[in-house]
């Protein structure tokens, strides 16, 4: 059974209607929808508001689309509402915009002179970050590793934190791209560069240090809140090791090392289910680790161990006890892979794309994959079985898509776009 301790309501009711020509003057129905951020409420992948469709439709239909700037962040849905955070020139931005027609609503904008270092200039200057949504508020984490929240409907800047002064260079190599989360009072998120860091709650309201715990440096994976063994706590891959931290004191519970070296990095968010955790490297296979608790003393046991897939910068999700994902092999191949054994069960052809953004239904996964290509695959052991495809974007798509009841929201390389399934 999921529990969720986001503090912004999930049961949140989205209503809107479209009256668009493209649709020929079709109504898509209402969504009692939220998407508060990277990977939906429970940074999962799970879509628990959309039900599969008997029959995929042969062709999507567009119902608008916009330039936002450059970046990897996921939109977010709230209200008849969607944010997006990008780049545009040397600023960056934080939009919001009408749900039914991608009118602007409000735009702040803030200067954040970052560069992309040598071997990451493919991916732009943009924010790979997702921002995240929660009581009225945006948390946006800049590419230079400054947060800040926003009034949700004002777009007011409420306050930043910068913790350069405390870590000269606030950001890994390639930037910030960690994706901060929101555990009830608490904005979490890993500050810090290569060498040394530390994982930090602030307050959501006023921007004040909670807790800061150790001093690793940080990597570009995005942290988990989870509940362990009865206690309440943040998963965080960093630079070193895979870490538990309790969420409300900010102790440390317990560690598996496993280090990111030389050109192979610490990227995939780690995937939570059944007490255990699915952690995947470039290069390095996928673990399946469960954390323990005996007479108040932590420890982490590795259940088992496969070197046939690993995971490079693309998120896996669960579907039922399978675990769908991206391996970096052949050049890029999608897989399955049984939770419990983690026996790999099949794997798809080579050269299939760069990097796939994943998100989870009944019975389906969603894959979207970096050259505009949607897939909808059957989440089955025994084979890949796709059940639909469209082209949704004519540039690359790494940003993680959004499905709402019946449509979908594409980020592209500098566009919105947002598209009907009826």
């Amino acid at each position: 059974m999921k529990t969720t301790h986001l503090t912004t309501p999930i049961r949140f009711v989205l209503a809107w209607m479209l009256g668009s020509s493209m649709l020929g003057g079709s109504v898509l129905s209402a969504n009692d929808v939220i998407w508060p951020g990277f990977l939906g409420p429970d940074r999962d992948g799970w879509v628990h508001h959309f039900q599969p469709p008997a029959q995929w439709p042969k062709s999507l239909n567009k119902v608008w689309q916009v330039d936002v700037g450059t970046g990897y962040g996921s939109p977010l849905v709230a209200e008849d509402r969607v944010y997006q955070h990008s780049r545009q020139g040397d600023d960056e931005v934080l939009q919001c915009l009408e749900l039914a027609t991608g009118k602007e609503i409000w735009k702040q904008t803030h200067a954040v002179p970052f560069k992309a270092s040598s071997g990451g200039e493919r991916h732009g200057n943009g924010p790979k970050s997702s921002p995240v949504l929660a009581d009225g508020r945006v948390f946006t984490l800049s590419s230079l590793g400054e947060i800040s929240a926003w009034d949700a409907e004002s777009g007011d800047l409420l306050w930043r934190r910068d913790y350069r002064k405390r870590f000269p260079q606030n950001h890994p190599n390639w930037g910030a791209s960690t994706s901060p989360i929101v555990d009830g009072d608490r904005v979490v998120a890993h500050f810090g560069n290569d060498d040394k860091g530390a994982l930090v709650a602030l307050d959501v309201k006023t921007g004040n240090e909670i807790w800061s715990q150790g001093n690793d440096g940080a990597s570009y994976s995005s942290p988990l809140a989870v509940e362990i063994h009865g206690v309440r706590q943040i998963v965080d891959w960093n630079h070193r090791a895979l870490v538990g931290v309790d969420s409300e004191s900010g102790a440390a519970l317990w560690e598996f090392p496993l280090p990111q070296y030389t050109s192979n990095q610490n990227m995939p968010t780690p995937t939570f289910h059944n007490g255990r955790i699915l952690l995947g490297g470039e290069n390095r296979g996928i673990y399946g680790l469960e954390p323990e608790l005996k007479d108040g003393k932590w420890s982490v046991k590795e259940r088992w161990f496969q070197k046939d897939v690993a995971l490079d910068m693309s998120t896996a999700v669960i579907n039922g006890d399978l675990l769908f994902g991206f391996s970096h092999y052949k050049k890029g191949q999608l897989f399955c892979l049984d939770t419990a054994t983690g026996e790999v069960l099949w794997r798809g052809p080579g050269r299939t794309a760069n990097n796939v953004a994943f998100l989870s239904v009944p019975d389906h996964v969603v894959a979207l994959l970096d050259n505009g290509q949607l897939q909808v695959i059957k989440a089955t052991a025994g084979a890949l079985e796709e059940v639909a495809s469209y082209q949704v974007a004519d540039s690359s798509t790494w940003a993680p898509p959004v499905l709402l009841k019946n449509a979908l929201l594409i980020k592209d390389q500098t566009r919105l776009t947002l598209w009907s399934l009826e």
